[in-house]
């Protein structure tokens, strides 16, 4: 679709319009080029799945008073995976898991996790690693909350309300979705990630 250049040159702001569920992008600017209504809708998407981990990290972090209650965040000496990990009381890790709270490796391991799916989705790049990696966490979460068991083992009910999915399933999904569609072009850097010659080089970096 051709883009007519106004006659009066302006340096500022331009809102994207839409039309016939396209959306023009201004001549000139990084990636010019014609993005549809629906790429921002993915791009919306993962901006609101970025500000999911980026929170988790900072209320565990700095202890909100969400999830995480105040001076017993992960800079107060709090341990981000002991209170969940500790409290498994299902399905065939609950052990293992057990024997991994509060574990220092444990605790880095999953901070640096959410934080840098957390960037990567914010800032629309490395979606592929991202997915790759929140795709793990939520498998190990889903498998710590165990939705198929409708007893704990001290045999009270487990209160699951579907045996197979939950939202650990679907953000993993919509994680995985985000990469394939390259919902980073819109609202992102992607575009300007995916030029960068170490990227161009290896695919699985987009």
């Amino acid at each position: 679709m051709a883009v007519h250049q106004s006659a009066h040159r302006s340096s500022g702001f331009h809102l994207p319009s839409f039309r016939g569920g396209r959306v023009a992008v201004v001549p000139g600017a990084a990636g010019a080029g014609t993005l549809t209504a629906r790429a921002y809708v993915f791009a919306s998407a993962r901006v609101l799945m970025g500000f999911v981990f980026l929170w988790a990290f900072l209320d565990k972090t700095f202890g909100f008073g969400y999830a995480t209650a105040s001076g017993r965040g992960w800079i107060d000496g709090g341990s981000p995976t002991e209170g969940f990990l500790g409290h498994v009381a299902v399905g065939p890790m609950e052990s293992t898991f057990h024997s991994w709270a509060g574990a220092v490796w444990a605790d880095w391991l999953f901070m640096l996790g959410l934080l840098g799916i957390g960037l990567a989705l914010t800032a629309g790049v490395a979606l592929r690693l991202a997915a790759l990696a929140g795709t793990v966490m939520m498998a190990f979460m889903w498998v710590a909350e165990w939705p198929p068991a409708k007893h704990l083992s001290d045999g009270s009910a487990s209160m699951s309300t579907n045996p197979f999915v939950d939202y650990h399933l679907v953000y993993a999904v919509v994680l995985i979705a985000l990469a394939v569609v390259s919902a980073g072009d819109a609202l992102g850097l992607g575009r300007l990630w995916a030029r960068l010659p170490l990227v161009r080089d290896h695919a699985w970096l987009r």
